[in-house]
């Protein structure tokens, strides 16, 4: 058992696929696994481990922020010896090309928090997906005719803004950055040191630019495709 995750050893998979709402973890688990059977309830940060199409896969609830998604990234991979992370989340779209529920395949997370720059002596370091799961993701996507994006995000401390968004994003946008998330950061960084693979999956949920929203119960229960995707390059 680790602090905040109290598994049994062997109870976590190799692969887990990381949603930040603990309630998406236990959607997925009933509706996308067979067998599930929950490990963890610690903080209501639900995890569950069961099958897909013969293959373990967990699913562990993380919370919101760059600080909650550190702690069970950690603890998944030094005290359970995770190998694959796969984060299934949702985004805010700053480009106007980009549509309500499209998928995006983070490449890299730029990001506005000082997290890596307390490692990196406030240098800064560039986070970075798997090429092999952001490859496969692609490739299933597109097989698929999932409306698919591969590119740059930003993982923000920050989930509302004192000023206008547009304003706040229009730099980033003219610099190709796909969307505005919380988590990619970290979860890149840390499966760096630890050299495991990592990836981010985000459905967008919000469009900043559009002025558009996904409901609570869309958030919770939809981004079917997204799910989809992450189980099948789970190996």
């Amino acid at each position: 058992m680790s602090l905040h995750i109290h598994a049994e050893t062997g109870a976590v998979a190799h692969t887990v696929l990381l949603p930040g709402d603990p309630l998406r973890a236990k959607f997925i688990a009933d509706y996308f696994l067979e067998n599930a059977v929950v490990y963890n309830q610690v903080r209501a940060m639900y995890g569950y481990t069961g099958t897909y199409k013969g293959k373990s896969i967990s699913v562990q609830g993380t919370g919101m922020g760059i600080p909650s998604v550190a702690i069970y990234v950690h603890e998944l991979i030094r005290d359970y010896h995770v190998g694959n992370l796969i984060r299934v989340g949702s985004c805010g779209a700053i480009r106007h090309d980009i549509d309500l529920h499209d998928i995006i395949i983070a490449a890299s997370a730029s990001t506005d928090s000082n997290f890596n720059k307390q490692t990196f002596n406030n240098m800064d370091y560039a986070p970075t997906a798997s090429f092999e799961l952001m490859k496969k993701a692609y490739e299933y996507a597109v097989s698929r005719g999932m409306p698919v994006v591969v590119g740059n995000v930003l993982t923000s401390d920050v989930f509302y803004y004192e000023d206008d968004r547009n304003d706040t994003f229009r730099l980033w946008r003219e610099y190709g950055t796909l969307a505005v998330e919380m988590e990619t950061a970290a979860l890149y960084t840390i499966a760096a040191r630890y050299g495991v693979q990592a990836l981010s999956l985000l459905t967008v949920s919000d469009h900043n630019a559009k002025g558009r929203h996904s409901t609570v119960e869309e958030r919770e229960r939809s981004f079917h495709q997204m799910i989809e995707i992450a189980l099948e390059i789970a190996g």
